[in-house]
């Protein structure tokens, strides 16, 4: 079977070559989402729950802040996260471009309910 050539990344380059904000970079297998995301200084992801599953947010670029429930998470490169499944969360950039890999478990749909 082989490992599918787009289940490799290089991500120094695409986010050299990125040219917009939200996932600049995704793929799905048979058990997981991962998403390479950009996001600009001051732009949000508003609060909301993710009841479903747990996800993987780690940093390369950029300075943020995660919101869990009532904990505030530093993020700049190198720092990793797991979410939990429950909780409310929302995030913001401070300064920017802030990129971020997300990974979870498979599901229907990129943004949650």
């Amino acid at each position: 079977m082989g490992l599918p050539a787009e289940h490799v990344i290089d991500v120094a380059a695409v986010m050299r070559s990125a040219t917009h904000d939200g996932a600049i970079w995704s793929v799905n297998s048979e058990q997981m989402n991962v998403n390479l995301m950009r996001l600009k200084t001051g732009a949000t992801i508003p609060p909301h729950v993710n009841a479903e599953l747990d996800v993987l947010l780690a940093i390369y670029e950029g300075e943020g802040e995660l919101v869990v429930d009532e904990t505030t998470v530093t993020l700049a490169p190198g720092i990793a996260v797991v979410v939990p499944r429950g909780v409310q969360r929302s995030l913001r950039c401070l300064r920017g471009p802030l990129v971020f890999l997300t990974a979870h478990r498979q599901r229907g749909g990129l943004m949650p309910r």
